[in-house]
């Protein structure tokens, strides 16, 4: 397994490995709503490796198959752009392998030698063990933002979470 840059390649692993980790239930997309084209994808990745302050990994696995990502978007600002906000995602066949934390690992680098030194993140209130994974990497509780989602039309808080780098 190695975790390196997302590349324009990588659109059509990207949308699939999207979708794989959208049917968990706990990312911003619900199961089957992503309809982004390849081409948007293509598109989306490329602009993404032009933003100074945004960075894209991923973790391949010796059949060069995606099996988790972890990216970061910067503040464009004065005020901000010492901050990154985080998402992160890894196919449920390959978690508990320490996946994530690598991608973690790797993030951290990329945060330090860009000079940012807050990082964030958001996770639903009911995604314990992705909350827990944040607590080990060293992110701590800032918030609670409540009935910030709507899934299967009940109300669903989440956590926002820091870690200082």
């Amino acid at each position: 397994m190695i975790i390196r840059a997302i590349a324009e390649s990588d659109a059509e692993n990207l949308l699939e490995l999207s979708k794989e980790i959208d049917a968990s239930g706990f990312m911003l997309y619900e199961p089957g709503e992503r309809d982004t084209t390849v081409e948007q994808q293509r598109i989306s990745i490329e602009r993404i490796l032009t933003e100074k302050n945004t960075a894209f990994f991923v973790a391949e696995d010796d059949d060069n198959k995606l099996i988790g990502l972890i990216g970061a978007t910067g503040g464009t600002l004065k005020r901000n752009q010492h901050s990154a906000h985080l998402f992160l995602g890894v196919h449920e066949a390959y978690q508990g392998q320490g996946i994530a934390t690598k991608l973690f690992h790797q993030i951290f680098e990329w945060a330090k030698s860009r000079g940012i030194s807050r990082l964030e993140l958001t996770v639903i209130k009911d995604n314990i063990k992705a909350f827990n994974l944040y607590r080990k990497m060293g992110f701590v509780l800032e918030g609670e933002k409540v009935n910030s989602l709507m899934i299967n039309g009940k109300p669903v808080n989440e956590y926002y979470l820091y870690k200082l780098i």
